[in-house]
């Protein structure tokens, strides 16, 4: 195995958007860094599943449905 070609791997303190600290091993920065959370992952939708509604009155995902919509799998009879 070639020697000198993997990144330092070291620890790193993690700052959520709430305060939480914990410490991790990373590739960023150097020993002891820190890394500031600007999106985080207790209060963002995209990891708690938020409470956002698809809405579409007659636009792009309705006009998909009635032109591709018969294209999946077979309806029973």
């Amino acid at each position: 195995m070639k020697t000198d070609i993997h990144p330092d791997y070291h620890m790193i303190k993690v700052v959520m958007t709430n305060g939480q600290e914990f410490m991790t091993r990373s590739t960023m920065g150097k020993e002891g860094d820190t890394l500031n959370l600007d999106i985080d992952p207790n209060t963002h939708p995209a990891w708690t599943g938020g409470s956002q509604q698809l809405m579409d009155r007659g636009g792009r995902l309705s006009r998909f449905a009635s032109r591709f919509g018969n294209l999946g799998a077979a309806k029973p009879k």
